[in-house]
């Protein structure tokens, strides 16, 4: 999937023009988010950045090649079905680095070429990573092909819908599930961290060099990370060490 951040062309375009004002819009997703209505909230932020549909996803289950990583979304069932895979592969390609950068930096992506949009719909679409706490989250937008999504309202909009799912009450958005990771996986992450070997881990642990590295296998497969230095940083970054 082939990914650009492109301007559109300001002839024969029309900006999109927002129904509420900021301080209504964080009102009423103040009052979604009392109510655990995640689905009108989404909706809400689409109308007010112009855009037609959402797709809030769970970015750490993108590689899982299913889709678990669906937190909600009115996209259409076979977009979203053919996505998962292009979204598995581009978070497989991706070192840690480029993860932190491309938080809150709205991206404009095309959808795959198999992927024919709904009549009146743009070919590319937008897509907007933030945290809630340890969890990173991407709101992806559809939008009409003749509205120029401003990217300064795509970055608010980012901010608000952190700010709402942070305080949303609906059971998707919890965090008891996180990463998942087991207690002898955070001891694993932890003495890596510390610089330890799998040989070191191994007998401070008591338990075989394979046991040990079957475990930082694990890690490193649950944080969609492809080496131990990614790993740490991930770790780091997301206050597991």
């Amino acid at each position: 999937m082939e990914i650009a951040i492109r301007s559109a062309p300001v002839s024969a375009m029309r900006c999109a023009v927002r129904p509420l004002s900021k301080g209504q819009l964080i009102q009423r997703l103040g009052d979604f988010a009392e109510r655990g209505n995640l689905e009108k909230g989404l909706a809400a932020l689409t109308e007010y950045v112009g855009a037609s549909h959402y797709l809030l996803a769970r970015y750490d289950l993108s590689q899982d090649h299913n889709l678990d990583f669906v937190v909600c979304s009115d996209w259409p069932f076979d977009m979203v079905k053919r996505l998962a895979k292009c979204l598995s592969d581009l978070h497989s390609r991706s070192n840690e680095m480029e993860k932190c950068l491309s938080v809150m930096q709205p991206v404009f992506m095309s959808l795959p070429a198999d992927i024919e949009p709904a009549r009146g719909l743009a070919r590319d679409y937008c897509a907007i990573t933030f945290n809630v706490g340890r969890t990173r989250l991407s709101l992806m937008l559809l939008f009409p092909q003749d509205v120029i999504l401003s990217q300064e309202s795509l970055r608010d909009v980012g901010l608000l819908t952190a700010y709402f799912a942070s305080f949303s009450q609906d059971r998707e958005m919890r965090s008891d599930r996180e990463f998942e990771l087991t207690e002898r996986e955070l001891e694993c992450l932890f003495w890596i961290a510390e610089g330890k070997t799998s040989d070191e881990i191994a007998v401070i642990l008591g338990i075989s060099r394979n046991t040990i590295n079957n475990y930082i296998t694990s890690v490193m497969r649950k944080t969609a990370t492809k080496t131990r230095s990614e790993a740490i940083a991930y770790a780091v970054r997301n206050n597991l060490v």
